[in-house]
C-alpha cells in the first residue's frame, strides 16, 4: 500500500474521530431557547408584567445568552426588539448615501454638518438602547431597571438631537427672533434631561398595575419637550410654501408622532382584547412602528433642509454656535447618563435591603 493511500486513510480516520466528538462540542455551545419557552403573566414577578398582556413572557433569571438568542424566538417583546433593530439599517444607509452624494464623508467633519451628525447619532442611540432594553430586560430586576434607564437616556438625547437639527436647518428668522426661538436650545436641553429623569423616576416609583400618575409623570415633560422641539417645524408648516420638498416629510413626521403618542399612552388594542395581542399587535409594538416612521420622515425632511440651507448655516448662526451646540449635546448625554447611574444605585440599595 502506497504511502499516499496510508496518509489518506489516516486523515479520514482522524476526521471520523473528530466527527465523533462533535456532539459533545455542540452540547457545550449555547442553545436556542425552545420556541415554547415562554410563560404566563402569573409566572413572572409583577415588575415584568404589562397591563392586559397575559402570555408570551420569558422566564426571569436565565443566562444572558438565553435572552440574546431570544432575538430569534417568538415572545411578547419580539416585535418591540425587531422594529427598532431593523430601523437602524435604513437610517444608516440613507445617511451613508447622502454623505457620499454631498461629500460629507471626510475625516474632519464640516461644522455645518454637526447638527445632522448628532441627529443621526441620537436616532441610532435611541433605537439601539430600546432594542437592548426590550431584548435583555428579563434577566433580573437590576437588569430590568438599568436597561430601561438606558432606554430613557436614549429618549432624552434623541429629543435634543432633533432640537439641534430643527434649530439649525428647519427654522425661519421670524421664529428664531421670537421668545421661544431665543430660549429654544437651553430649554430643549433642560427638558431633554427632565424627560429622561421623569421616565426613570416613574419606572422606579410605580409597578403594575400602573396608576394614572405614572403615565402623567412620563408624558408631561416629554410632551412639553416635543412641543418645544417641533415649534420651528410647526412655524414652517403654518407659514411656508408647500412647494418646499421638506414640508411634506415634516408634516408626516408630526402625524406619525401623534399616532405614536396615542398608542404609547393608551393600551390599545390589548385593553379591548386581553390575551389576544400578546405576541403581535399590542399597543407598544404599534407605538414603535409609528415612532420609526416618524424618525425616517424626520431624517428625510432634515436632509432636504440641509441641502437647501447648507451654504447659509454658518452665515446665519456662526461656526462658534454650531460648535457650542455640539458641546451642549455632550453635556446632556453626560447628565442623562449620570442620572441613570444614580437611579441604578437606588435600585441596588433597594435590592440589598430586600435581601437582608
Amino acid at each position: 500500500m502506497s504511502s499516499a493511500v496510508v496518509e489518506r486513510i489516516s486523515t479520514l480516520s482522524l476526521s471520523v474521530q473528530q466527527l465523533g466528538r462533535l456532539p459533545r462540542v455542540l452540547d457545550a455551545l449555547p442553545s436556542l431557547p425552545s420556541l415554547r419557552a415562554t410563560v404566563q403573566a402569573s409566572e413572572v414577578p409583577a415588575l415584568f408584567r404589562e397591563p392586559y398582556i397575559l402570555s408570551g413572557y420569558r422566564a426571569v433569571g436565565q443566562d444572558w445568552h438565553c435572552y440574546l438568542l431570544s432575538l430569534f424566538q417568538w415572545h411578547n417583546e419580539s416585535l418591540n426588539v425587531w422594529t427598532h433593530l431593523l430601523a437602524v439599517l435604513p437610517v444608516l444607509l440613507r445617511c451613508w448615501v447622502f454623505a457620499g452624494t454631498w461629500g460629507l464623508a471626510a475625516v474632519a467633519p464640516d461644522p455645518v454638518a454637526l447638527p445632522l451628525l448628532l441627529f443621526v447619532l441620537s436616532a441610532i442611540s435611541y433605537l439601539l438602547f430600546s432594542t437592548a432594553a426590550h431584548l435583555l430586560q428579563s434577566r433580573s430586576e437590576l437588569a430590568h431597571y438599568a436597561l430601561f434607564f438606558l432606554d430613557y437616556v436614549g429618549v432624552g438625547i434623541y429629543q435634543y438631537g432633533c432640537a439641534l437639527a430643527h434649530y439649525f436647518y428647519s427654522s425661519e428668522p421670524a421664529w428664531r427672533q421670537s421668545i421661544v426661538g431665543e430660549v429654544f436650545l437651553p430649554a430643549a436641553a433642560f427638558l431633554g434631561w427632565l424627560s429622561c429623569t421623569s421616565c426613570c423616576y416613574a419606572k422606579l416609583r410605580y409597578r403594575c398595575p400602573y396608576p394614572l400618575q405614572r403615565k402623567l409623570i412620563q408624558l408631561i415633560p416629554a410632551g412639553l419637550e416635543y412641543l418645544l422641539v417641533i415649534s420651528p417645524v410647526a412655524h414652517r408648516l403654518a407659514t411656508g410654501s408647500w412647494s418646499d420638498p421638506a414640508l411634506p416629510f415634516h408634516a408626516l413626521q408630526v402625524v406619525f408622532f401623534i399616532l405614536a403618542t396615542f398608542f404609547f399612552s393608551c393600551p390599545l388594542p390589548e385593553l379591548l382584547f386581553p390575551g389576544r395581542c400578546d405576541i403581535v399587535g399590542h399597543g407598544h409594538q404599534i407605538f414603535h412602528v409609528f415612532l420609526v416612521l416618524c424618525t425616517l420622515c424626520q431624517q428625510e425632511a432634515l436632509l432636504e433642509d440641509f441641502v437647501a440651507r447648507r451654504e447659509s448655516v454658518v452665515q446665519v448662526h456662526g461656526e462658534g454656535r454650531l460648535l457650542l451646540a455640539a458641546a451642549s449635546y455632550g453635556v446632556l448625554v453626560l447628565c442623562s447618563a449620570v442620572t441613570a447611574v444614580l437611579m441604578c444605585a437606588v435600585v441596588q440599595r433597594r435590592l440589598q435591603r430586600k435581601e437582608e
